[in-house]
């Protein structure tokens, strides 16, 4: 009997509007263009700006856009979930606040969080319940506001990180789908990337305000390292499990943390620069939004039974790799 698997039968995205260019960032902390460029590739990013907008604003307007594109009756979505760090609140869950907004009322929904990770963890959980048989139409909206968790004056990391979301819908294939997946994490990561405060270790006062520890902190060189080696090694024995070669392998698609990590692990799983989709230098560092804006802004060069490669490397640490097959063209 063949299996039932999940597939992708629509893509969408959403960024804000605002772009906060390099050239805008030279005016705030001491840094250059060229030297974000050199260092990260990053041009410019996108920024929510205005009051009342949280990130479930990202995934409202993502999963309108998915909503429309495929031709779905809200009603008939059964699961939503939400990859997000940069939740509107604690709780409710930000998937929850979405679904309200979006007319989901038969869908139940709950947050995922993995960091970069995250779309590629709710993408595998997701997929689960189409393979089961339980579920027929499935959402996964990766989403973030990393504005809302960046500081300003630390050149190290206001370089990096934009707004955005991106939404997936499967559905159930015998043919398309994802095949295969390997998933991972390790706690040692907590030294090296974490935002320490608002949890319940350190909840909210006035100390962890006034040292600063609602904004990201990252070391950067021993996650550079633990993010190549994770990925391409992850990549490498998917590849390898599933029988495929860099020839057949359309695209690579890598979490958009950095252009210097994107490049290496491309290069560790001897995979050519013009198959890997690459989009940092617009919108940088989306968190959970980077492999779904990446589909996105390909989607028109996809063809049904295109072997593509996601991975992904986050805080925690946590990283993976999965192996799907594409399902449809979007040419008409």
């Amino acid at each position: 009997m063949a299996k039932i698997r999940a597939a992708i039968t629509g893509v969408s995205g959403y960024v804000p509007d605002y772009v906060l260019t390099n050239q805008e960032l030279e005016k705030m902390v001491d840094t250059t263009d060229e030297w974000i460029t050199t260092r990260t590739g990053i041009k410019e990013r996108r920024i929510l700006k205005g009051k009342d907008q949280g990130a479930s604003v990202l995934g409202i307007e993502a999963i309108r856009e998915l909503l429309e594109k495929t031709g779905t009756d809200p009603l008939e979505v059964e699961l939503l979930i939400c990859a997000t760090v940069t939740g509107d609140m604690h709780f409710p869950d930000t998937a929850n606040l979405i679904a309200y907004a979006t007319g989901l009322k038969n869908a139940y929904t709950f947050d995922l969080g993995a960091a970069c990770s995250g779309f590629l963890f709710a993408l595998t959980t997701g997929s689960q319940f189409i393979s089961a048989g339980t579920h027929k139409k499935v959402i996964v909206v990766g989403a973030d506001k990393m504005s809302a968790i960046t500081d300003y004056t630390d050149r190290a990391t206001c370089i990096l990180f934009g707004d955005g979301a991106g939404a997936v819908l499967l559905e159930p294939s015998m043919e398309y789908g994802i095949m295969d997946h390997e998933l991972h994490s390790d706690g040692q990561g907590q030294a090296y990337l974490y935002m320490r405060g608002g949890g319940s270790l350190h909840p909210p006062s006035a100390e962890t305000l006034a040292n600063k520890e609602h904004f990201i902190y990252q070391d950067g060189k021993p996650v550079f390292k633990a993010a190549v080696s994770g990925m391409s090694e992850v990549v490498t024995r998917v590849m390898a499990r599933n029988g495929l070669t860099r020839e057949t392998v359309s695209w690579l698609v890598p979490h958009q943390a950095n252009m210097r990590i994107i490049q290496t692990v491309a290069s560790m799983a001897e995979f050519p620069m013009d198959k890997v989709m690459v989009n940092i230098h617009r919108y940088g560092n989306t968190t959970a939004a980077t492999l779904p804006l990446c589909l996105r802004d390909w989607e028109n060069q996809l063809q049904p039974g295109d072997n593509i490669i996601l991975t992904a490397f986050g805080g925690g640490f946590t990283w993976g790799a999965l192996y799907l097959k594409w399902a449809y063209s979007s040419l008409k």
